[in-house]
């Protein structure tokens, strides 16, 4: 059901700010609102949702409203600490946002514009499973101001998404794609690889399938074996092989070349774009450290350098929220060095990399080692950025190391 939340300082019961903590009018704001509900739970997924038996009398049709609520919560809090800011980003989470009518969806919109304000221009996504796209939601949600559909492809080939325990149809993705773009809607494809059983041959069949459909975005993520998932436990137990790390870079090579022909950029490890306007602009302020506000169970938010996190479970949500208390679960504010470390880790992951005047002495001379282990970019060193080689990308954990060590 997730994995488990952080320890942290104790959250006030109203959800209050300190007083030190003030919102800068000059960063960006972004929203994100957590749906944790799947009709199935995958196989890999550690992710904080929850199938129909697993609500423990939390109510669907009754999610919408609970979300209403924090995020007048919000507004009060955030009215406290400075002008309120409109949201520059919005992004649907889950689990399956589309498992919701899409009334409920446009109504949870509705209540952020209502509270702050959605910026001229903004990106609206959605994520969505194939099997649960139709030209009416489509329909809905380009009405209600959503921009762009994040759809969870994952594989094109049927024994793949199996071993993912993914239902749905492969063909219903090109469906969903059309219902989407009738709409006006952009379009993002999400791949896995690296499943038991997947060949190089099989990942090819995916890449090429989801070129086909010339989405504006495409997300290629190497399958990671969480802890407590049932594909760990099917590992440990010897029933399937765990992934090989020679075949998921040989996997990597392979859609960085494909989607490069086919005009795609990366500009994040495992995120590739048409062009710059297309880029995720919600997950980009996550690794720019940029504030945000996590609605739903489990979500976490981040404004002007405190973080804090949700209760997990929707009963327990939905109980602080009917007792007007916040749901926040605890809270922390990470020290310089804390926050020195985490943009290494972050920013050396996109394109556009970060400076090396923002890196001490020692990381400086470890920078220059990298660059002659052809791991990161010489030429954009000598322009004073940090930017990752394809082949740092591939050595991206042993880059952070080498840095902050």
């Amino acid at each position: 059901m997730g994995s488990t939340l952080p320890l942290g300082d104790p959250a006030p019961s109203d959800g209050a700010l300190p007083i030190d903590v003030v919102a800068d009018a000059n960063t960006d704001f972004g929203v994100y609102l957590h749906v944790p509900f799947c009709r199935v739970r995958c196989g890999y997924c550690d992710f904080n949702t929850y199938t129909a038996t697993e609500l423990r009398g939390a109510r669907q049709d009754a999610y919408a409203d609970e979300v209403l609520h924090e995020i007048d919560l919000s507004r009060r809090v955030l009215g406290d600490r400075g002008p309120l800011r409109p949201a520059q980003t919005v992004f649907f989470g889950g689990g399956t946002p589309t498992l919701l009518p899409p009334g409920d969806l446009a109504r949870m919109l509705a209540g952020v514009r209502a509270a702050f304000g959605i910026a001229p221009g903004a990106e609206v996504t959605v994520e969505a499973n194939p099997d649960t796209v139709s030209p009416e939601l489509a329909g809905i949600l380009a009405d209600a101001g959503v921009t762009r559909l994040s759809i969870g492809m994952q594989s094109a080939v049927p024994h793949v998404l199996a071993a993912l325990d993914r239902t749905h149809d492969p063909a219903n993705v090109a469906t969903a794609v059309a219902a989407a773009r009738d709409a006006g809607l952009h379009v993002s494809l999400d791949l896995i690889y690296g499943a038991p059983g997947e060949s190089l041959d099989d990942w090819r069949r995916s890449v090429d399938a989801a070129v086909a459909l010339r989405p504006d975005h495409i997300s290629a993520y190497a399958l990671i074996i969480e802890d407590g998932t049932k594909l760990e436990r099917q590992i440990r137990r010897g029933e399937v092989p765990a992934p090989d790390d020679d075949l998921q870079a040989d996997m990597y090579e392979l859609a960085d070349d494909v989607f490069a022909a086919a005009g795609y950029g990366w500009y994040e490890v495992s995120n590739w774009a048409r062009s710059a306007a297309d880029r995720s602009r919600h997950n980009l302020a996550y690794w720019r450290g940029t504030d945000w506000w996590g609605y739903g169970p489990g979500a976490h938010s981040h404004v002007g350098g405190l973080r804090w996190w949700n209760v997990k479970h929707p009963a327990a949500y939905a109980q602080r929220l009917a007792a007007s208390e916040s749901p926040a679960a605890g809270r922390e504010r990470p020290d310089d060095e804390a926050r020195r470390l985490e943009a290494v880790l972050l920013r050396t992951r996109i394109a556009e990399g970060l400076g090396l005047d923002e890196l001490p002495a020692d990381a400086r001379r470890a920078a220059a080692a990298l660059i002659a282990d052809g791991l990161i970019d010489g030429a954009a060193a000598v322009r004073g950025r940090v930017i990752l080689t394809r082949r740092g990308r591939l050595m991206a954990d042993a880059v952070v190391r080498a840095l902050t060590e």
